[in-house]
């Protein structure tokens, strides 16, 4: 029983083949957004079967076997490997419609070359296959990414991190690809939790600033700033669950620190109010550094109480909240605007309600020379399907320029979860390849190529890595190693 998966998969027209084949088949991968470990890379340890590759961590996966009423126990409990696995070739049948149950098959097909369906009927086979090729060179943690031609790998970082493993990977010289650290500063930003005060102590062990003053705090914040800007980060990410901006003196903000230093309840208005200045200085810190800011929006985090306490945050107990964003959003862009100090920004929206405003908030800020500076994202995690993929940039072409679109992100914490971005460009191509047959766009396969080329590369390394002064060599630790393994050590100048 082979599976859906055919070379024209997702191109419906003639034009959208053409256009696959010719720019987007092997364009290389700038994940500019994920969640892998690099201590995983740098070990670069096989793993022991396809439950630790591919179950392990994807709140994803896990939230669709809750829905098929697979118990706990085989999702994230003391159940076995393969009873995990086995549960999850239960629930993929059930998932049509879902992108998962593509990208489950496109993962098997191309790490694996397992081109059948995922059921209970051949779990066993399948289970078998994949353990075997796990244990052979060629599919550990490096693999994949050479497999996928990354280029570009922007992970996930607290402030508080050492980034050793950033380090000995940018030093490493059998490894062509640029793996960056990504500020995310959510232990500073979220003054409400328990976790605050411990997080102060780590920002004062690795900052060697002892935080006893909100001078000391932000001092502290910029310390980490100027070590990831050392180690190659270009970017920050924030997970703004609500955007609220209410404009706040320093006075006041430092009034809020030192109460919660005093381990005094804040009203709602006093945490928006710190959480809204902190955030601006921040933005004028990556201001400064020529960063990206990146900013989730929208995230309803840990709906089901009995569950957080239970197995944690980041379960898959998650889903789209419905509050307001145009004007918090406006008024924060706006005041970084004012004071010379907006960086370019990446919004992302998780209720798709706000594509319109995000779309159009894109074209309110600019920077003479800089192409699209605020970037509407990609469909982001509820809506990286093929109706929300479509849904954004059409939005983002109706009001603003999908030429200058920055593209995909795995957002995954999966080696081989970059099946995705072939996912996203073979949609991109459908589009364009629709409009030009429709009449609706010039129907000429050279320019229209090259769109194609710039959304699913081009855009997205320029955009992150392009300074003021042009095009940036250099030999930091987060350097590029090139477009793909066959590059050599003199491509670890920077792409930037």
């Amino acid at each position: 029983m082979t599976s859906f998966l055919t070379k024209d998969f997702l191109l419906y027209n003639k034009t959208a083949v053409v256009l696959y084949e010719k720019a987007a088949k092997d364009l290389p991968v700038f994940d500019f957004h994920c969640h892998l470990v690099p201590k995983e890379m740098w070990e670069n340890k096989p793993y022991k079967n396809i439950t630790q590759l591919w179950l392990g961590g994807d709140h994803y996966k896990w939230r669709l076997m809750r829905m098929h009423g697979i118990e706990e126990e085989r999702i994230t409990g003391k159940a076995g490997d393969w009873e995990k696995f086995e549960a999850w070739a239960e629930t993929v049948p059930y998932l049509i419609g879902n992108p998962l149950y593509h990208w489950s098959h496109m993962e098997l097909k191309k790490y694996f070359g397992i081109d059948k369906l995922l059921t209970p009927a051949t779990a066993k086979e399948i289970w078998e296959e994949c353990n075997e090729k796990l244990q052979q060179p060629g599919y550990y943690p490096r693999d994949f990414i050479k497999r996928s031609n990354v280029a570009f790998v922007g992970t996930t970082d607290d402030p508080v991190s050492d980034l050793r493993y950033h380090k000995l990977l940018a030093e490493d010289k059998t490894f062509h690809t640029t793996v960056a650290p990504t500020f995310r500063p959510d232990g500073a930003l979220f003054i409400e939790r328990p976790a605050f005060m411990s997080w102060i102590a780590k920002l004062s062990d690795i900052s060697g600033i002892k935080v006893e003053s909100f001078d000391d705090f932000l001092n502290g914040l910029q310390q980490r700033v100027d070590f990831f800007h050392e180690q190659g980060g270009r970017a920050s990410d924030h997970d703004v669950q609500k955007m609220v901006y209410i404009d706040t003196t320093k006075e006041t903000a430092e009034v809020i620190f030192v109460k919660r230093l005093n381990d005094e309840t804040l009203t709602e208005e006093e945490i928006l109010r710190y959480r809204s200045f902190l955030l601006k200085e921040l933005g004028k810190m990556y201001a400064a550094k020529e960063w990206v800011m990146q900013l989730h929006i929208g995230a309803m985090r840990s709906n089901n109480t009995p569950m957080k306490e239970k197995l944690g945050p980041d379960t898959g107990f998650d889903s789209p909240g419905d509050s307001d964003v145009a004007e918090g959003l406006s008024r924060f862009l706006d005041a970084l605007e004012t004071e010379g100090s907006l960086p370019r920004t990446v919004l992302f929206n998780l209720n798709p309600k706000d594509n319109a405003v995000l779309a159009g908030m894109t074209g309110n800020f600019y920077e003479a020379g800089v192409p699209g500076k605020i970037q509407f994202g990609s469909a982001w995690w509820f809506n990286d399907h093929i109706d929300g993929m479509e849904q954004q940039m059409k939005s983002l072409a109706n009001v603003g320029m999908l030429s200058h679109f920055i593209g995909m992100l795995t957002d995954s914490r999966s080696f081989i979860s970059y099946e995705r971005h072939d996912y996203f460009r073979r949609i991109v191509c459908n589009i364009l390849g629709e409009w030009a047959e429709q009449g609706k766009a010039v129907n000429d396969i050279e320019f229209l190529a090259q769109m194609v080329r710039n959304i699913g590369y081009e855009n997205a390394k320029r955009y992150f890595l392009t300074r003021k002064g042009g095009i940036e060599n250099g030999n930091s630790a987060g350097a590029s190693k090139g477009h793909s393994g066959a590059e050599n050590d003199e491509s670890k100048t920077a792409i930037r």
